[in-house]
């Protein structure tokens, strides 16, 4: 190991996580395209993003926490690149809401020239929809109460609230699947059942890596790791996670309400 030295900056040792999240992600996305259906590949792929997920969260955890190699310079570079991610899955998501307004806009032949699509009979927006706009609404609540706690140095209530969002998150994904079985279209029917499950599917994805960020803030919190004044951990997942509250009020109002 390199002898530690307190410094404004960090040089990373060799590891081998970003070649393995790359190549469990490259695995993701070709399963995905070549076995769809296969829930053991999908399960295995899963398993793989999660466990690399965990390993290298480690290694960062042991350097700051324990090594002391992140000081302020070095944890406001990492704040403006997770500011960087969210603003690369901004534009991820945007191009799933440009699609369904140049549809929507103007609906081709092909669809019947209206909107919703010939013989698709859209989810009704007021029933499962509202109530996960409530539930995830009120999980960007309670995390926000959480990290004010934690900044009050009250871990007991932020481990309370942080609880409580993570029971939320779950609930919301519940209800999604509960939504997906009872739809009465699907992603093969037309541009809209497409544009429909691509964008709600990938926003669901977003809200599970959301829950398991916040289940691994929430283990840190239990091993007394989190201060009032270091916590970037916990301050990335709530960043993540309003951000994932945005796109589904965007979805909600443009998918579901908008296009019922």
């Amino acid at each position: 190991m390199k002898m530690m030295k307190m410094s404004d900056f960090h040089l990373v040792d060799i590891s081998p996580w970003p070649l393995m999240m790359s190549l469990a992600t490259a695995n993701a996305i070709l399963s995905l395209y070549i076995k769809m259906n296969f829930l053991p590949c999908l399960l295995l792929m899963s398993a793989s993003m999660i466990f690399v997920f965990l390993q290298w969260s480690r290694d960062i955890m042991r350097e700051s926490t324990y090594q002391g190699m992140h000081p302020f310079k070095v944890q406001l570079s990492l704040k403006y690149g997770m500011i960087l991610f969210i603003t690369s899955e901004i534009m991820f998501f945007l191009s799933f809401f440009w699609t369904f307004f140049h549809s929507a806009l103007n609906p081709t032949n092909e669809i019947g020239n209206s909107w919703p699509s010939w013989g698709v009979e859209p989810i009704n927006p007021f029933g499962i929809p509202l109530l996960n706009t409530l539930v995830l609404v009120s999980s960007g609540a309670s995390v926000t109460y959480a990290h004010h706690s934690m900044l009050n140095q009250n871990f007991n209530h932020s481990f309370l609230w942080v609880v409580t969002t993570i029971f939320l998150g779950g609930y919301f994904t519940i209800l999604q699947l509960m939504e997906y079985s009872t739809s009465s279209f699907s992603i093969m029917d037309s541009v809209y059942g497409s544009i429909f499950f691509i964008s709600t599917g990938f926003h669901g994805i977003h809200v599970l890596v959301g829950t398991l960020m916040i289940i691994y803030s929430l283990a840190r919190l239990c091993n007394f790791q989190f201060s009032s004044a270091h916590h970037l951990m916990f301050e990335f997942s709530c960043w993540y996670w309003h951000f994932v509250d945005l796109i589904w009020l965007f979805l909600f109002l443009s998918i579901y309400w908008w296009g019922y």
